[in-house]
């Protein structure tokens, strides 16, 4: 018996649709389960193999649940606000608004000819202004709030201002940049307003930071990592270096403790919570600091420079043998001598090539130059020789490690 699938999938589809199937009930008796896909980027026109490839392992989990009685949400909606949209659009020469509809479209008959049991009432539009409200909102809110370490929390950034005006930094417990003023409530409302606000930038939860991201210079854009191979973007496959540029930031390390105190009371399996507790990255240690051998660098700089160092396990500060800066560290240029300059610089040079994401995850071709400087050893006084490693992430940390060979083989 021939399955005439054209009209047999046709007519089935239309009767999901038409009789909302697989909507889920805000109100129901039924137990509750969620199934999420990541959303896809409408950056192309059509679908490719990478989106149903894990949209079919989900849906036939929320069709499962279905069947077992549960009242499952398996929503569906487009990431299509940000680079990719953009690029496409540059790509067209058209505007973005256009092509994300029109990929939009496209994209939500596809998915609908393959016969995913999305909830297509739940639809979200990142590029909506309905949606994108909120994540403004989310801006604003952060960047006129400071975090109390004595609440613990977030508060808005007027009590931090009634504080200068009344006691000044005195007694003010917060998380802010390390070089802060510190000032009196006199001198506080004697400062002119740029002065003032300067001194808040450096409270606020969002702030203006130079950060090292990846920028394609023939696209003119910034992007993320997993828009990046082999050192080229995978949009027209142009060169991506590493450079410095000035972006907004957020304060998120403030919340560390209170996100992995969270994650006790979430419902997740242990390698999950494992993954995020290493994202969030905290960990508990102390900073060293190394003062720079005395003497002239190619940069006509004379020390004392100091290289700072987090450390998870200062007892084994006797053990090491020396250090690495991540080749993106500001120190760099000011120690690298002059016999080194030109193989230190050519280093440089081809690391800003490689994303982050690259350097992370090559664990087998660990390389480094020395950039012919010493560092003292705080209490041997032994001088440690500096090296210039990708492996060190300027990101991470200070951006620079002490090396301990007994117990790290790079």
């Amino acid at each position: 018996m021939e399955y005439n699938f054209n009209e047999i999938e046709s007519k089935w589809q239309k009767y999901w649709a038409d009789h909302k199937t697989f909507k889920a009930e805000n109100l129901s008796d039924k137990p509750k389960f969620y199934v999420l896909d990541m959303f896809p980027y409408p950056s192309g026109a059509g679908l490719h193999v990478g989106h149903p490839l894990g949209y079919i392992a989900s849906d036939i989990f929320a069709r499962y649940k279905r069947h077992k009685g549960f009242n499952v949400l398996h929503p569906q909606g487009y990431d299509s606000f940000g680079l990719p949209a953009e690029q496409y659009a540059i790509q067209t020469g058209q505007h973005p608004a256009k092509t994300t509809e029109t990929n939009i479209n496209t994209y939500r008959k596809q998915l609908d000819k393959i016969g995913f049991s999305f909830d297509w009432s739940r639809e979200i539009r990142t590029s909506t202004p309905e949606y994108y409200k909120h994540t403004q909102w989310i801006f604003t809110a952060l960047f006129d709030a400071w975090y109390n370490k004595e609440t613990d929390k977030a508060e808005k950034i007027d009590t931090l201002i009634k504080a200068f005006e009344t006691r000044g930094t005195a007694g003010v417990n917060a998380v802010c940049d390390d070089e802060v003023l510190e000032f009196t409530a006199p001198e506080w409302v004697a400062f002119s307003n740029e002065k003032q606000e300067q001194i808040l930038a450096k409270y606020r939860l969002t702030y203006l930071s130079e950060t090292e991201v990846n920028w394609c210079p023939n696209l003119g854009t910034v992007l993320a990592n997993d828009e990046i191979i082999n050192g080229l973007s995978e949009r027209g496959g142009h060169p991506v270096i590493r450079k410095k540029m000035m972006q907004w930031s957020m304060r998120i390390s403030a919340y560390a403790q209170r996100l992995l105190d969270g994650l006790k009371n979430i419902d997740w399996p242990q390698p999950l919570k494992d993954s995020q507790t290493n994202w969030i990255g905290r960990s508990q240690g102390a900073s060293v600091t190394f003062e720079v051998e005395n003497k002239k660098s190619s940069s006509g700089e004379v020390s004392p420079l100091v290289i700072e160092v987090f450390t998870t396990r200062p007892d084994t500060i006797f053990g090491v043998t020396f250090m690495t800066l991540a080749p993106e560290h500001e120190l760099v240029s000011k120690i690298v001598t002059e016999a080194q300059q030109e193989q230190v610089g050519a280093y440089v040079q081809a690391t800003s090539k490689r994303s982050e994401r690259e350097r992370m995850s090559d664990v087998k071709t660990i390389s480094g130059v020395f950039t012919g400087a010493y560092a003292k050893h705080p209490f041997t006084g032994e001088n440690i020789p500096i090296w210039v490693g990708d492996y060190v992430l300027a990101s991470y940390g200070t951006g620079a490690v002490m090396a301990v060979p007994c117990g790290d083989q790079r």
